[in-house]
C-alpha cells in the first residue's frame, strides 16, 4: 500500500455510496485523512466505523452554501487545513426534455452544478492562501456527448466541467490544481436505478450498455466492461497526488472508450 497522501486532509462530498465511497477508500489507502460528507448519514457513518480515525463523517447538503461554509470552517479548526476536495455529490433525474419539470431541472443543477460551486468556492480561497491544494470534480462523459432522456444531467455536468476549468485557471498561479474525472457507465446504485426504471433485468441491461443501443444513439463500450467505482476512484487518487503535479484544467474520461472521446 502506497502512503503518498499521508499527512493530507481531504473533503469528499457524496461519500455515502458508489463512487464517493470508493474515493474515500482510495484516499484512505493512500494515507490521507478524509472528511466524508453526504446528505444521508448512513453510508458515511459506516465508512467512519470501517476506517477509524482516518475518516470523519458529517452530513452535508451541498446546495446549502451556509452549511458548506460552516462545515469547512469547523473542519479547518478541528481537523486541520484541507489539502484536497473531491466533488462527487450528484443526482440524476431522467426525462425527455418535453416532459422535464421545472423542479427536476432546478434540483439537478442545484446539486450537480451549484453544489460544486459552493464547495469549490469555499475551499479554493483557503488553498490559494496556503499556496497548494487539489480540487477534483467527478462529472460524467454525458457532459461531452448528447444522451436521450438525460438533458438536465448532461447539461449540469457540462457546466460543472467548465466551472472547474475556469476555477483552475484562476488559482493556478497560487499552486492549486483543478481537474475533472468524467466516468461512463459505472456499477453504482444510480446505474442500477436506471435499469430498474427501464424494466430490464440487470444482466440484460448491462449487456445492452456494453454492446451499444442504436435506439438511443449510444455506442457500446470498446473495453467490453462496465466500470467499477474503484476505477473512477483510482483516477481521482492519481489526480490529487504529486504524480499529477503538472496536471490542471484536465478532464479525464474513464469510460472504457464509450464516447470515442467525442
Amino acid at each position: 500500500m502506497s502512503a503518498e497522501l499521508t499527512g493530507r486532509l481531504a473533503l469528499v462530498t457524496g461519500a455515502g455510496r458508489g463512487i464517493g465511497a470508493a474515493v474515500v477508500t482510495a484516499l484512505v489507502e493512500q494515507g490521507a485523512r478524509v472528511l466524508a460528507t453526504d446528505v444521508d448519514g448512513g453510508g458515511i457513518d459506516a465508512l467512519a466505523a470501517k476506517h477509524g480515525d482516518q475518516v470523519t463523517a458529517r452530513t452535508l447538503d451541498v446546495t446549502d452554501a451556509a452549511a458548506v461554509d460552516a462545515l469547512v470552517d469547523e473542519a479547518e479548526r478541528t481537523l486541520g487545513p484541507l489539502d484536497i476536495a473531491v466533488n462527487v455529490a450528484g443526482i440524476l433525474r431522467e426525462s425527455h426534455v418535453v416532459d422535464l419539470t421545472d423542479d427536476d431541472w432546478a434540483t439537478t443543477f442545484a446539486v450537480n452544478t451549484t453544489g460544486v460551486f459552493h464547495v469549490s468556492r469555499c475551499v479554493a480561497g483557503r488553498m490559494a492562501e496556503r499556496g497548494h491544494g487539489s480540487i477534483v470534480t467527478v462529472a460524467s462523459n454525458a457532459a461531452g456527448i448528447p444522451r436521450t432522456g438525460m438533458a438536465a444531467y448532461a447539461a449540469s455536468k457540462a457546466a460543472s466541467v467548465m466551472f472547474t476549468k475556469c476555477l483552475g485557471l484562476e488559482v493556478a498561479a497560487s499552486g492549486v490544481r483543478c481537474n475533472t474525472v468524467s466516468p461512463g457507465s459505472t456499477l453504482t446504485d444510480m446505474q442500477r436505478a436506471m435499469w430498474t426504471a427501464s424494466g430490464t433485468d440487470e444482466s440484460a441491461a448491462a449487456r445492452r450498455v456494453i454492446e451499444g443501443d442504436p435506439a438511443t444513439y449510444r455506442t457500446g463500450i470498446p473495453l467490453g466492461r462496465i466500470a467499477d467505482p474503484a476505477d473512477i476512484a483510482d483516477a481521482v487518487a492519481f489526480l490529487v497526488s504529486d504524480r499529477a503535479r503538472h496536471i490542471t484544467l484536465h478532464d479525464l474520461y474513464v469510460d472504457g472508450g464509450a464516447t470515442l472521446r467525442a
